[in-house]
């Protein structure tokens, strides 16, 4: 590692995301804070965002850079400039529970999020007024929300072991209800075509879903011994990838459901985020082992040596708009960028988050 620690988060860092050019890093904390970060020289930009008093689980920056929202524990969303750090309007209010997820539209003008209350809502972007109605009708806290790559709709998961599209449009009721996992649905993740959803779930089975028809596709994708955390489609839609409690990570035909090779295998910790590469080559994994493992997505040999310097869990992993670093977040509290092809750590860790961990 280049440098001293640069200090800053003091708390677990529960979510992060590159700025559409790349240029910098915004992270969320338990600390109750955001902050943003040079993405080439990790020093922080500006002062600590402050303004929530809980949690700070989700984050994202609009498609313009200028932007950044953040949903809290203390049930509120906030929208911020990103030069000032200043809000740009008053805390959006109407979540009874904590704001575990929320997202911007493709087209930027509306925020989703959903809520521990067990409601997805949709709101103005620029005003930060409701739009329709609440979006109700899961039995329990909302983990998940995201638009399709359209923007027509919403796909919400939720630990009532469901997951739901609404119509972006803010209908009153539920477009489509997939049933069928037994257990909490921890993750999804919609196929480049659009047609298909994939989620991962506490009863250890992957499953996929045809958006139109609200209906499974095949069987239930069987391989691992424990919980499903994260999915993810390749970029050409053909495999999907699946990282568990169990330690492993497993590829899957997205046709016809089976297994492809073997599980890659190195990681001894839970397997909390996966991601492929632009190209479709490589994947990443972030574990509880506190490793970033790098993998061929072909042959499922891991690529180079674990990437390592995290003092605890990798929650959080993603690659930068131009796919040449890769960005984790974990419970040691610290933000790292990663050299995607070489492997080593790129700059000094992005230390200062204080909290407990948002689950």
């Amino acid at each position: 590692m280049v440098g001293e620690p640069l200090k800053g988060h003091t708390g677990s860092v529960l979510s992060v995301a590159y700025s559409p050019n790349g240029q910098h890093i915004v992270s969320g904390s338990d600390d109750t804070t955001i902050r943003v970060w040079d993405a080439q020289t990790g020093a922080a930009v500006g002062n600590p965002i402050e303004g929530h008093s809980d949690s700070v689980c989700s984050v994202a920056y609009s498609s313009d850079g200028r932007r950044v929202i953040s949903g809290s524990d203390d049930k509120t969303i906030r929208i911020w400039d990103v030069e000032t750090g200043v809000a740009v309007s008053k805390p959006l209010e109407g979540h009874t529970g904590g704001v575990k997820s929320i997202a911007y539209s493709p087209d930027g003008r509306h925020i989703v999020s959903g809520s521990s209350d067990r409601s997805v809502r949709i709101w103005d972007a620029d005003t930060g007024a409701a739009v329709g109605n609440l979006l109700e009708g899961h039995k329990h806290l909302v983990r998940s929300v995201t638009y399709s790559p359209d923007g027509r709709y919403i796909i919400s998961a939720s630990d009532d072991n469901t997951i739901r599209i609404w119509g972006a449009a803010a209908s009153a009721a539920a477009h489509k209800t997939f049933e069928g996992h037994s257990s909490f649905v921890n993750s999804v993740a919609c196929s480049p075509n659009r047609r298909h959803i994939a989620s991962g779930s506490d009863d250890e089975t992957i499953r996929i879903w045809d958006v139109e028809t609200g209906l499974a596709v095949g069987a239930p994708l069987e391989g691992h011994g424990s919980w499903v955390w994260c999915v993810a489609y390749s970029p050409n839609g053909r495999h999907i990838i699946s990282g568990s409690r169990d330690s492993t990570i497993r590829i899957w035909d997205a046709a016809t459901g089976a297994p492809v090779g073997k599980p890659p295998e190195g990681h001894s910790h839970s397997v909390y985020s996966v991601a492929y590469s632009y190209d479709g080559r490589h994947i990443i994994s972030g574990s509880g082992d506190k490793t970033i493992r790098i993998w061929d997505a072909e042959t499922g040999a891991a690529v180079g040596k674990p990437l390592e310097g995290h003092g605890d869990s990798v929650l959080s992993l993603i690659y930068s708009p131009d796919w040449r670093y890769i960005i984790s977040g974990s419970d040691d509290k610290t933000v790292r960028i990663w050299d995607a092809e070489a492997g080593g750590a790129v700059g000094k860790p992005l230390m200062g988050h204080t909290g407990g961990l948002c689950r």
